[in-house]
């Protein structure tokens, strides 16, 4: 097991208190590091310690590119938007872009609106895209969920990986479901609405729960889970 947060394994230890159907998740798949850069003096894994930081603008717009496709398939047109924009997706220049050279990177139209409305609402602070980090939760929410192409998952999906909020609980995501009902030997699918409530004991660590429910479904097999 990589090394990781001293506080990752308080957290582990809550959730497999409240859930001991997590700890053979845990001890597979190792802890989780969300939330990482907020604990002074921590170690890191070797799996996070090198990634790149990415704007705020950056991780939304790439979020967007990458809607409905493979990972070989999103990291190609990224790539080339970056290209676009002189070697990373900055707001200003973005917005300068025009539709057709968008698509012509492999945009579908919605998403080339997207990227160009969001590079938009960004330069003309709209969005104080920088700050977003010093907002709660339900403020960052307000501000980018009117936007053309960011929905709820997006959103949720920024809070927990580009700004490591811990206690974000994206029952949309299919992922989630089909870990949580793996870990719980459940034999019927579970509804979003039911998992926010089966989900409101392990708060304020949530987004650690969501995480272990994504690895729940590679580590887990219907053999080794029973």
């Amino acid at each position: 097991m990589s090394q990781t947060l001293p506080s990752a394994r308080k957290i582990a230890s809550h959730i497999i208190e409240i859930n001991p159907r997590f700890e053979v998740v845990i001890e597979r798949a190792g802890f989780c590091t969300i939330g990482a850069r907020a604990d002074k003096g921590s170690i890191v894994s070797s799996g996070n310690s090198n990634k790149r930081r990415e704007s705020n603008f950056s991780s939304l717009a790439s979020s967007i590119l990458s809607q409905q496709l493979s990972t070989k398939a999103a990291a190609t047109i990224i790539n080339r938007v970056e290209q676009l924009c002189g070697g990373t997706l900055q707001a200003k220049k973005l917005a300068t872009i025009s539709p057709d050279k968008l698509r012509a990177a492999g945009c579908s139209n919605s998403k080339a609106r997207a990227v160009k409305e969001l590079a938009r609402a960004s330069t003309g602070n709209q969005i104080p895209m920088k700050n977003l980090h010093r907002l709660g939760d339900e403020e960052i929410m307000q501000h980018l969920l009117p936007m053309y192409g960011i929905g709820q998952w997006t959103v949720e999906m920024f809070l927990m990986f580009q700004l490591e909020r811990v206690d974000v609980w994206p029952v949309g995501d299919l992922g989630v479901r089909r870990g949580w009902e793996k870990v719980n030997r459940m034999r019927s699918e579970i509804t979003p609405a039911a998992l926010v409530k089966l989900g409101e004991p392990f708060a304020p660590y949530r987004s650690h729960v969501a995480w272990y429910c994504w690895r729940a479904n590679e580590v887990l097999t219907s053999k080794s889970s029973k």
